[in-house]
């Protein structure tokens, strides 16, 4: 074992205070730790007794006082002393053979380490790069005790929607990265994941709406690239976080690091329990309707539902891993992530139903569903730089599992019954079990042909499978006891595969920086159904031709075009620039976009997949423009998408009633022939004064889509906007005051019209211990408006609802930080983002 795993060990052992059994060889050895400068005490200073005769390392760390008392065996001792930012000190031989009083320990700084030290962003800033503009966060008041999405919802061309949704300039077609990388923390295609995850575990968000040849070419609306922080300061240090709230929200999470020179370990601790109760209510108006020439009278003229949701999930993540230099040039990192969630939701629906306005029936339907979820994640990591000019090689592996177990009670009575239908209303019983295994491979390299020239090439090849087990058992309401039913359990195996290369050029030619890219992509998606029905019988039940094994296999080429013109020499003491961006994107269909087989959240509205669902292409065209002063910061772009094979959900009728008449509407995924948005969106940063930061961002956009299924015209045309506005200021005693705004406007698509949404989040802050913690207050959604209004109509009903999927949250939350003084070293060796940005970006 090498010595800097010998000595990380010794911390974490310190760190518990061992109990030890004690001999009279024993000793202790004491002492204390000061800054030269300042003569203060130093807290958690490393202090290492490695025996000269081999025997096992020992060693603590100083106390608040800077104060350290160490127990060790009479011996020969080499002892050193470390503290970030500050020169070692060492004494390299002492005998011990009785209690050792060293005195006080002076350290020096280090000036070749404060040189690369530097503030913690208090303020969030924005770079642009080639193909990217950079949110460096900063201390987001409203998120403390927070999630990544709560985060993400303050990022300008980004918002989350209330059922947790993220969009990027309104098109929901967005792909997550951590690091640069698919992640089991951004979930197997399902962004739900991020609200479980502390928000202030981010250091930069990279939105990407123009997208170079190196990231893969899926998602149409662009990508968000989230790099998580990685201290690599030498030393130990970490930071402790604990929040409560109301509605109930616990959570504990640590992050801790210790480094040397050869080796950073590092990890992120959390645990969480939350309640997040929902509520959401639809009135229905069915009409009467001819099919095949007959005139149908539906059963209810009118049904009102109420339902209310309580969630109560608890979850623990951990992230451990570990980086060793090889060299000045290279490194290699490995790392495990791990996710334990536990949800029980309880759903309790009241549905009234009206003939002539006159209430005939009442039914309270009950789910009780119960979710395990685990999940893993193995990554390595491998960079070479050949040289300080940016020649590089890199090689990343990841493998990821996920297993979820759900199971489901829904248990519907009859409060009030119709004289027509006496009867009780079967149970049901839902069990899911769902494995998904995911491969990454990826190769990177970078090769600089002169001072503003640049030639890169790879591979990443993805490959992903899972297997969902459905099964549904029904109360036979004779005997009581259920049976399996057979028309609707299922096994559906999905496996997507993709392999791609790409290569890339980028020069700069005075003010012109260009980086110009093509990507090739191979996709293959099989599918196995197994089902007891036939596939006359799926077709005759679904509606359409259904295949029970299906293979399709596609190329495509992506290229990618980004430019930039620097308006200012590089002399000025501004920024300024132009920058013009074209990409090519791709949306494939996932798994529960193409499963057939319905959901049964509701007896009357389920969900139902679409296993001839065809990938969406999409060109897209961005032109922005950015103007940096001392105290302001503007950006704005206006930008083009065409999409063609585009998704749409549609609501029809299938031809199916419940067991009590009603009938049964399902909500499908199909491809429209285009969609076309064109937007604009504008965004400022201005601090006028030290006490005074003002951000505000506006986002309005146009869509217009076009297409048929099923002989009806879903085409449509429609024009929306966001806009969000966040202040912070300093009041008296240092106690800092966030504000942030946001309004989503009305929108509609082909068959829905959502009304507009307002949201308010408030915080207040103050720094305690000397700066070393946090104390901060926030409400979220303090005037209780997040909610979603819509109204839906087609040709056999007009809906109109009302969704809230969690109501104001309070949060207290408090923030130890140990060893970090605020600083933080710039050394940015593992987390290299995937866009490789090009030094030369005007």
């Amino acid at each position: 074992m090498s010595k800097p795993i010998l000595l990380f060990i010794v911390l974490l052992i310190g760190l518990t205070s061992f109990a030890q059994q004690h001999n009279r060889n024993t000793f202790h050895v004491t002492g204390k730790v000061i800054d030269k400068d300042t003569h203060q005490a130093l807290e958690f200073a490393t202090i290492v007794l490695t025996p000269l005769n081999g025997d096992q390392i020992t060693g603590g760390l100083t106390d608040t006082d800077g104060n350290f008392d160490i127990e060790a065996k009479a011996g020969n001792y080499k002892i050193s002393v470390e503290f970030i930012s500050f020169k070692s000190y060492a004494i390299d031989q002492k005998q011990i053979d009785g209690d050792l009083n060293l005195g006080t320990i002076i350290l020096e700084s280090s000036s070749q380490s404060l040189d690369e030290v530097q503030l913690v962003a208090e303020k969030t800033t924005v770079e642009i790069k080639l193909d990217k503009k950079i949110y460096n966060i900063g201390k987001d008041l409203t998120t403390a005790g927070g999630t990544v999405s709560d985060a993400l919802n303050n990022i300008p061309s980004v918002s989350v929607d209330i059922d947790g949704a993220i969009s990027l300039r309104g098109n929901e077609n967005v792909r997550i990265l951590i690091n640069g990388k698919p992640s089991a923390m951004a979930g197997f295609s399902d962004s739900n994941i991020l609200s479980q995850l502390p928000a202030d575990a981010i250091e930069r968000v990279e939105v990407i709406t123009s997208p170079s040849a190196r990231y893969g070419a899926e998602g149409t609306a662009g990508i968000l690239n989230i790099i998580l922080r990685q201290k690599n300061t030498l030393g130990f240090n970490g930071s402790f976080n604990f929040t409560i709230g109301n509605p109930d929200n616990v959570g504990l999470s640590a992050s801790l690091n210790y480094r040397t020179e050869k080796v950073n370990f590092f990890s992120n601790l959390g645990w969480r329990y939350f309640d997040a109760p929902g509520k959401s209510f639809n009135d229905t108006n069915y009409f009467e309707q001819f099919i095949n020439g007959d005139l149908i009278v539906p059963e209810f003229e009118r049904i009102r539902e109420d339902n209310k949701i309580q969630r109560l999930n608890r979850n623990y993540n951990s992230n451990f891993g570990i980086e060793y230099f090889i060299n000045e040039k290279s490194s290699v990192t490995a790392s495990i992530f791990y996710r334990y969630g536990e949800d029980a939701d309880l759903s309790v629906n009241d549905s009234k139903r009206f003939n002539n306005n006159d209430l005939v029936e009442e039914t309270e339907r009950k789910e009780n569903q119960n979710e395990n979820d685990n999940n893993y994640q193995i990554s390595l990591n491998y960079i070479n730089k050949f040289n300080d000019k940016g020649h590089q090689l890199t090689a990343d592996f990841q493998y990821e599992n996920d297993s979820e177990n759900q199971n489901t009670l829904i248990n519907e009575n009859f409060l009030i019954y119709n004289q027509a239908n006496t009867g009780a209303i079967p149970r049901e019983k839902v069990f899911s079990e769902e494995d998904q295994k995911e491969y990454l491979l990826q190769s990177d390299y970078v090769l600089p042909i002169s001072k503003d020239a640049r030639f890169e090439a790879g591979y990443r090849g993805n490959f992903k499978n899972s297997v969902t087990n459905y099964k549904l058992e029904q109360e036979d309401l004779g005997t009581g006891s259920f049976y399996i039913n057979d028309t609707i359990s299922n096994i559906f195996d999905y496996t997507e595969n993709v392999n791609a290369v790409y290569s890339q050029y980028g020069n700069k030619f005075g003010h012109l920086s260009f980086l110009l890219g093509l990507r090739l992509e191979n996709t293959q998606l099989k599918g196995i159904i197994d089902s007891k029905l036939t596939d006359a019988e799926l077709q005759e039940t679904f509606g359409f031709p259904i295949e029970t094994r299906f293979e399709k296999n596609y190329l495509g080429l992506f290229p990618t075009v980004n430019i930039i013109y620097n308006l200012k020499g590089e002399d000025s003491d501004s920024e300024e620039n132009l920058s013009l961006g074209y990409n090519r994107r791709i949306n494939r269909p996932r798994g529960w976009f193409i499963n057939p087989f319905p959901s049964r959240s509701s007896r009357t509205n389920v969900f139902q997949g679409n296993p001839n669902l065809e990938p969406a292409f999409a060109d897209a065209y961005d032109l922005g423009y950015l103007r940096k002063w001392q105290k302001l910061t503007l950006s704005t772009s206006v930008y083009y998408q065409h999409e063609t094979n585009s998704f749409e959900r549609v609501w029809e009728y299938t031809g199916f009633q419940t067991s009590d008449g009603i009938d049964i509407i399902r909500t499908i995924p199909i491809n429209l022939s285009t969609n076309e948005r064109t937007g604009t969106e504008f965004s400022i940063m201005y601090n006028p004064k030290k006490w005074l930061r003002l951000n505000s961002s506006f986002n309005l956009f146009q869509f217009k889509t076009t297409g048929q299924f099923n002989g009806i015209d879903y085409g449509t045309k429609s024009t929306s906007w966001f806009a969000r506005m966040s202040s912070k200021i300093t009041l008296p005693n240092k106690i800092d005051w966030q504000t942030n705004a946001f309004y989503r406007g009305p929108r509609e698509n082909s068959q829905t019209t959502t009304k507009g949404i307002f949201s308010l989040d408030m915080a207040f802050s103050k720094e305690l211990l000397k700066e070393k913690a946090t104390l901060s207050l926030n409400v979220r959604d303090l005037l209780n408006t997040r909610k979603r209004n819509s109204t839906t109509t087609t040709d056999i009903f007009e809906q109109k609802s009302e969704f809230q999927w969690r109501q104001r949250q309070i949060n207290l939350s408090f923030i130890y930080r140990f060893n970090q003084q605020k600083k933080k070293q710039q050394r940015n060796r593992n987390f290299e983002d995937d866009g490789g940005d090009m030094e030369f970006d005007g």
